[in-house]
């Protein structure tokens, strides 16, 4: 899961394999596979990274188990 923030400050946490798409419109909003939407704080390039960090963590705790 992901760490994002809402406009409002909230935050919450994001299952990134649910993700369809990410836009920036000037806000970032983050569409899923279940047609949810939801706008955050972070840039698009934020959520990316933050994506490819939480796979990257993911990828090598399977490696360990292998």
């Amino acid at each position: 899961m992901i760490l994002l923030s809402r406009l409002s400050g909230e935050v919450f946490y994001l299952n990134p394999n649910l993700i369809e798409t990410i836009e920036e419109t000037p806000d970032t909003v983050i569409k899923l596979t279940n047609d949810k939407k939801y706008v955050v704080k972070e840039k698009a390039d934020v959520v990316v990274k933050r994506i490819i960090e939480y796979n990257r963590k993911i990828f090598q705790e399977k490696s360990r188990w292998e």
